[in-house]
């Protein structure tokens, strides 16, 4: 079975950074052997990647969000400690400068996945986002989200997104 991993947004401002929260760093170790798994078994890893420019404030997202965070160029944007070793050359990483990227999407249609897995930051933003984008670029693959790997600020903005999910046909394990 052809598999990929994706990995949402697991970059130091959403951990330890400007848009940290608690709890954001517990999951790194599950990430990472997630990320080991995929790449023991072969199967492709992909990574989305927040990403801001300098102006960031003046832009849509800005506004409703006032908080600077994934600014081309600093050490919020990097990934977070141990997963950042773990992005092989020949592993697809996507730098969106919103929630879902279109992208990745795109990228999907051209592939025969039949199963994604996700895990990452943040579930009711940019997690769900990505994911409704992988069902709708290939509808008939298993879109899997991993609850244990994937975390809110809000547990239950959380909660809702994964019950969101869940009715969207993707499978919550």
């Amino acid at each position: 079975m052809k598999e990929a991993l994706i990995v949402v947004d697991y970059q130091h401002d959403f951990i330890d950074g400007s848009l940290g929260f608690v709890g954001a760093s517990a999951i790194a170790q599950g990430i990472k052997e997630e990320i080991m798994r995929f790449q023991e078994m072969d199967q492709d890893v992909m990574f989305t990647v927040d990403t801001h420019r300098s102006d960031y404030l003046e832009t849509q997202e800005g506004r409703f969000l006032p908080i600077e965070h994934c600014i081309i160029g600093s050490e919020g944007i990097e990934f977070y400690k141990d997963i950042k070793g773990l992005v092989r050359a020949t592993d697809k990483v996507f730098h969106k400068p919103t929630f879902g990227s279109i992208e990745f999407a795109k990228y999907l249609e051209t592939k025969d996945y039949e199963r994604l897995t996700f895990v990452g930051l943040v579930t009711n933003i940019c997690v769900i986002s990505n994911a409704v984008l992988a069902k709708a670029a290939l509808p008939e693959a298993e879109i899997v989200i991993r609850k244990d790997l994937v975390l809110s600020f809000d547990q239950d903005l959380h909660q809702k997104a994964l019950d969101v999910m869940t009715g969207l046909q993707m499978r919550v394990v």
